[in-house]
C-alpha cells in the first residue's frame, strides 16, 4: 500500500507531536516531583510513589472500564501461578526502582541524576551479558568504556556529590534493568498500560507496607500543609505519561526517539539551572558529552 508525500509528511507531524508530550510530560514529572521534594519540603518519595502507584492501579481499572485503551488486556492471558511467579516479583523490582529513583532527588540535583542516567546502557549490557542474552564483543565493550569514563567524568565534576543519593540513582537504574530482563526472560508483552495494569497494585501495596516502617504518619500530616490538590495534579501528571507512552509506541523510529532523549535529558539539565539554582561544571558538560556519544552509538548498535 503506498502512502502520498502528504500522508508521510501528517505521519511524520503526527510522531513529531506525540514526542514532544512525551518529552513535555516526562520533563514535567521530574521537576514536579522535585519541586515537592525540595521548594514545598515533603521529602516523602516512599509515600509519593505509593500514591502514584495507587492512582495508576485505579486509572488503568477506569480505563478498561470507559475507554478503548486497554484492549491489550485481551492478548495477554495471566493465570493464577503466572501472577505468583512473574507479575509479583517484578512488580516488587519495579517497587524498588521507584522508591530508590525518587529517594535520591532528595539528596541529588536534577541534572547530576540525567547525567547519571546515561551509564542505564552500561547496566543493560552488563547484566545482557550476566544473562547470557548478549554476547560482548568490541564495539560493545568500546560503548560501556565511553559511557562509563564520561559518567565518571561527570561525577567527579560534580560539586555537591552525595553518596547516599548517588548510590540510591545506580542502584535504581540496576532495579530497573533487572525489571526488563525478568519481563523479557517471562516473555510477557504488554503496552505501558497494560503492564500498569498489573504492576501498579503489586507495587502500591509492597510500598504501603514499607511506608509505615520509614516515613510513618508524617506524610499525612505533611499533606493539608502541601495540599492535597497539589498532590492529586502530580500524580496526574506522573499517570498522563504512562497514557502517553502508548500513543508513542510505533510513533517513532528508534533513532529518533534516542535523540529525543538526549534533548529532553538536555532540556531537564537546563531547566534544573534555572529552577534549583544547580550549578554545573565544565568537566561535567564535557563528560556528559562524551557519555551522550556512547549512548547515541549504543543505540544505533541495535541497543535497547
Amino acid at each position: 500500500m503506498s502512502h502520498s508525500p502528504r500522508d508521510v509528511e501528517k505521519n511524520i507531524e503526527s510522531a513529531a507531536d506525540i514526542e514532544l508530550q512525551q518529552i513535555a510530560l516526562s520533563s514535567s514529572v521530574i521537576l514536579f516531583n522535585k519541586y515537592l521534594f525540595d521548594t514545598l519540603d515533603f521529602p516523602y518519595p516512599i509515600f509519593l510513589t505509593t500514591f502514584h502507584m495507587a492512582v495508576a492501579a485505579g486509572g488503568t481499572r477506569l480505563l478498561k472500564q470507559f475507554t478503548p485503551l486497554m484492549g491489550g488486556l485481551d492478548d495477554v492471558k495471566i493465570t493464577r501461578d503466572m501472577y505468583i511467579r512473574s507479575i509479583v516479583p517484578i512488580g516488587a523490582l519495579f517497587s524498588g526502582s521507584l522508591i530508590l529513583s525518587n529517594m535520591a532527588y532528595l539528596s541529588l540535583s536534577v541534572s547530576f541524576i540525567q547525567m547519571l542516567k546515561a551509564f542505564t546502557p552500561v547496566a543493560i549490557l552488563l547484566i545482557s551479558f550476566a544473562f547470557r542474552l548478549q554476547e560482548p564483543n568490541q564495539k560493545l565493550v568500546a560503548i560501556i568504556a565511553m559511557i562509563s569514563i564520561g559518567c565518571a567524568l561527570a561525577a567527579y565534576g560534580e560539586l555537591l556529590f552525595e553518596p547516599f543519593g548517588f548510590t540510591c540513582q545506580v542502584l535504581a537504574v540496576a532495579f530497573d534493568r533487572l525489571v526488563m530482563i525478568q519481563v523479557l526472560l517471562h516473555g510477557l508483552k504488554m503496552d505501558p498500560l497494560v503492564s500498569l495494569y498489573y504492576y501498579s497494585p503489586v507495587c502500591a501495596i509492597i510500598n504501603a507496607c514499607i511506608l509505615p516502617f520509614t516515613e510513618g504518619l508524617e506524610p499525612f500530616y505533611a499533606i493539608f500543609r502541601v495540599g492535597p490538590f497539589i498532590l492529586a495534579a502530580n500524580a496526574s501528571v506522573a499517570f498522563s505519561l504512562n497514557v502517553a507512552a502508548v500513543f508513542l509506541i510505533g510513533a517513532s523510529s528508534g533513532l529518533v526517539l534516542t535523540l529525543a532523549g538526549v534533548f529532553k535529558d538536555i532540556l531537564l539539565i537546563s531547566s534544573s539551572t534555572l529552577l534549583f539554582n544547580s550549578s554545573i561544571t565544565p568537566l561535567q558538560i564535557f563528560g556528559y558529552s562524551i557519555a551522550l556519544g556512547g549512548l547515541v552509538l549504543f543505540k544505533t548498535a541495535g541497543g535497547k
